[in-house]
């Protein structure tokens, strides 16, 4: 292909698409559900492939206690009894690697199974897709990062600089492995992140704030409901508030963002109400997500979220004596965006044109969080290219085309030698 060394294109012709199939088949059997004992599996069988590569391999079991106490922890979500830090090193020049490729193992529940073609942990391979959860969200990209190490271990190719994986979980419930990793030391000069980018190059992130919000009533018996006040009824108004908090958000946006119809949605997730069906229920709990800006602070987000609520509970009557208590929960995700002309940009996008044929990959923010600010939050130049398209991601019959996953194979193979070196 024009524009591509020997050596290049030697390890190119070593990719082999059956290896990378079946390695995506074999991660999204494992039922790897952020929080269960399937993180910790999923990593020792990641473990056994990266001796299989010749990798210098460091797992070790995370302190969750320490990491909890430690400035800047993320919060979680899920509650663990262990979690496991997984790298994979090619030593080579430099104590540092000069490139990271990272991804996260841990999926999120399959949801109602009744909307799946198939079980979500039996993956299913059709002509031009894989099929399972995970497989966008982002297993395919795991495979990727694995499956394009293989292929230039198996061309006879020496890396010049060190290279590294980084393999973690925790990443869906606020990013507990990523943090885990760095804090253990492991970094590097730039890093690629393989979420699912549909073919484009995803330079920042916006963040993403866990919320709950406890809602009073006034409990009484469902007969006599005029004499109470429903935790319901006092939240009906509070929702319609957080729509329109959204609505003034969403006036301006970030360029990297316009594309989405919502750039900083705020979603409910779970509402629990209620303990029984002939009283009148007297609390009500409401969790979800707060969707800010690539460059916005999370404790100017976290002001507008309870002035909102507090705004509205004082224009209550009941509500203004029972104000609603906003707490922030779980995951606590800052935007982050790799920095202005840094050469990251140019080797991804190059390396996406020469292994593909095709035209550059377009440049764009994702309006979700990641492990993206944890990376940046520790001068580590980073960025998303991965395959699969995100709107499938945390859906029923998730999926990923076959042919993207052997495309950014091919690519990584080009951006870990240009950004490494070879010396044969």
């Amino acid at each position: 292909m024009p524009g591509l060394t020997r050596t290049e294109e030697r390890a190119l012709r070593a990719v082999d698409g059956s290896d990378a199939v079946d390695l995506l088949v074999e991660l999204l059997a494992v039922a790897s559900i952020s929080g269960t004992a399937g993180e910790s599996d999923i990593q020792h069988l990641l473990a056994k492939k990266l001796e299989h590569l010749d990798l210098d391999v460091d797992q070790w079991p995370l302190d969750l206690a320490d990491l909890s106490r430690r400035p800047g922890f993320p919060g979680v979500e899920s509650v663990r009894d262990e979690a496991w830090g997984l790298v994979g090193t090619w030593p080579g020049e430099g104590a540092v690697p000069s490139l990271i490729l990272q991804g996260h193992v841990d999926v999120v529940p399959p949801g109602d199974l009744h909307r799946w073609s198939a079980p979500p942990f039996e993956p299913v391979v059709t002509t031009h897709r894989v099929h399972a959860r995970g497989a966008c969200d982002m297993k395919a990209g795991v495979a990727a990062n694995l499956a394009a190490v293989a292929a230039i271990k198996r061309a006879g190719v020496v890396l010049r600089d060190t290279f590294a994986l980084h393999l973690v979980v925790g990443e869906e419930d606020g990013g507990l492995g990523a943090f885990g990793t760095l804090a253990r030391g492991h970094t590097g000069r730039a890093c690629i992140i393989t979420e699912p980018t549909s073919g484009t190059l995803t330079t920042a992130n916006a963040g993403a704030l866990t919320f709950t919000i406890e809602v009073p009533g006034l409990a009484t018996h469902a007969s006599t409901s005029y004499a109470g006040r429903s935790a319901i009824d006092s939240y009906v108004a509070l929702h319609r508030g957080l729509h329109e908090l959204q609505e003034r958000r969403n006036l301006a946006v970030e360029p990297l963002l316009g594309e989405y119809p919502v750039a900083y949605p705020i979603s409910i997730g779970r509402l629990r109400a209620g303990d029984w069906a002939s009283s009148v229920p007297d609390l009500l709990v409401a969790e979800g997500r707060m969707g800010i800006g690539i460059a916005e602070e999370p404790s100017a987000a976290r002001t507008q979220l309870e002035e909102q609520v507090a705004s509205i509970a004082a224009r209550d009557p009941f509500l203004v004596d029972h104000p609603p208590r906003v707490s922030w929960s779980g995951g606590q995700f800052a935007g982050g965006s790799l920095p202005a002309c840094h050469p990251l940009r140019e080797t991804v996008a190059r390396a996406h044109a020469d292994a593909t044929s095709c035209s550059r990959p377009r440049e764009r923010g994702a309006p979700y969080g990641s492990d993206l600010r944890l990376y940046r939050a520790e001068d580590i130049p980073t960025l998303h290219y991965g395959p699969g398209d995100v709107r499938l991601a945390h859906g029923p019959d998730e999926s990923v085309p076959i042919r993207e996953l052997l495309a950014v194979t091919r690519a990584l193979v080009l951006c870990i030698l240009r950004s490494c070196g070879t010396l044969a």
